[in-house]
């Protein structure tokens, strides 16, 4: 099937056209994504109290080690989750998976705050990590194919900022409980009660959502093509057997040179923002010290609050930016501006003051524009039967290389000879960023592929 061109008029408000039910599937997505926000944070936050519960006298002596350990292996079973989940959806649906994804979350979620032992604290949050992992390409892949065109890329904007409410709200949450301590030292398992419960009510929204007549047009009409261009002229089926999905992304040579240069992109992406972001607070901290500032500590969660209300903004507007420029320029100028304002906040920069100022407009860049390309540009390069897939595939093989890097955070400060140097190494690889996209087609324009 031809990838026909759809003239969107000047004239016409972008959110015309849309129906509850466009709204319904991007309330759903949304939701399920602040799940995933909160879920990031609320670990990073309690890691201290909960650490102390769980651990015993002799695992206490290495506190960093099993620190990094448990990040490593929720963003592990994260990554998995999101693979094995992501390709689920292409077989059985849409709807279906987002279901299944936010009841497992729920119920694993809540029994982390059941956890005695470090190791099953370990295995909770990789069982977490499991459900959580297909929220995201899942609820991508059924707004794109659902919403018009005029409007896609705004509503995966609105839609991937959810996770950047997920991280206030547990920021906020986390002050609360913090400052109140109605569980005293087991306050932190809260934490995790309080998330899992509202999946509840997002559930029972879900159920209303209906699923994607795009998908179920393409797998009933045995369209296997990964792409536009290994489709046949007359769009007839290739074969009644269904090939898998994984491996048509790196059998088919359009869709391998996609493939592989979205996935270095992801993990271009992920490599600099987890290199800046987990040593923010750390380096905000030491600069609060050396100038003598009372409550250094405070100044950590000051700037991470600031850093993800930069990224918020980027996702709500990401979407008209890249409509507006195309989605090559903007990948490319988004890591410019990683590139540069990394440089700013940990070359240049020498006071509190200062970093609150430098601190959202890097979050601008390094996690607001360099995620949510991915909720916009990789849909429109792969077809309905393997785009949640594809999606999934770039998205999550980036983490399942990142999870490594909490685990040697502290062998690489030290390599590196400080946080600064070390987020400036890793801040490099957006030089990468700045080149690849251009051997990408252009898509600003397009219908999306069928």
């Amino acid at each position: 099937m031809n990838q026909g061109h759809l003239a969107v008029g000047a004239r016409t408000r972008w959110y015309e056209g849309l129906t509850p039910m466009h709204w319904r599937v991007l309330k759903a997505s949304f939701l399920g994504w602040i799940f995933d926000g909160y879920e990031a944070l609320a670990l990073v936050v309690v890691l201290g109290p909960m650490l102390h519960s769980v651990l015993t006298p002799a695992q206490a002596t290495s506190p960093t080690f099993y620190a990094g350990l448990v990040i490593g292996i929720t963003l592990l079973g994260w990554g998995v989750g999101g693979m094995v989940g992501g390709i689920l959806a292409d077989y059985v649906g849409r709807k279906r998976m987002m279901l299944w994804s936010v009841f497992l979350y729920a119920l694993f979620s809540g029994m982390t705050a059941f956890s005695q032992t470090f190791w099953t604290l370990c295995a909770l949050r990789f069982l977490t990590g499991l459900a959580m992992g297909s929220e995201w390409s899942t609820g991508i892949a059924l707004l794109s194919e659902t919403w018009p065109e005029q409007a896609r890329a705004k509503g995966a904007g609105f839609l991937q900022s959810g996770f950047g409410w997920g991280t206030l709200t547990a920021a906020v949450v986390w002050y609360a409980l913090s400052s109140t301590h109605p569980l005293g030292a087991e306050t932190w398992r809260l934490m995790f009660v309080l998330g899992a419960l509202p999946a509840l009510f997002v559930l029972y929204i879900r159920r209303g959502v209906n699923e994607s007549e795009k998908w179920q047009r393409a797998v009933r009409e045995k369209r296997w093509n990964a792409t536009n261009a290994e489709a046949n002229e007359n769009d007839a089926p290739q074969s009644n057997k269904r090939p898998f999905t994984l491996t048509q992304l790196f059998s088919e040579r359009e869709a391998l040179r996609r493939t592989v240069i979205l996935t270095v992109l992801s993990i271009v992406t992920t490599v600099g923002w987890w290199a800046i972001s987990s040593w923010l607070p750390t380096y905000t901290i030491a600069i609060a010290k050396a100038e003598g500032i009372p409550d250094a500590l405070s100044w950590g969660s000051k700037v991470s609050i600031a850093y993800t209300l930069g990224a918020t903004v980027a996702y709500l507007v990401a979407g008209f930016v890249v409509d507006a420029i195309g989605r090559r320029a903007f990948l490319s100028l988004t890591f410019v501006g990683a590139l540069v304002t990394t440089l700013i906040t940990y070359k240049l920069t020498t006071s509190v003051e200062a970093m609150m100022v430098a601190a959202p407009i890097n979050g601008f860049f390094t996690l607001g524009c360099a995620y949510v390309w991915m909720a916009i540009y990789p849909v429109e390069l792969f077809t309905c039967t393997v785009r949640s897939t594809a999606i999934s595939f770039v998205f999550n093989a980036a983490r399942l290389i990142a999870w490594v890097f909490p685990i040697i955070a502290g062998s690489m400060i030290t390599s590196f000879g400080g946080v600064s140097q070390a987020a400036l190494a890793l801040g490099s690889v957006y030089v990468i960023g700045i080149v690849l996209p251009w051997f990408l087609p252009e898509t600003r324009g397009a219908g999306m592929p069928d």
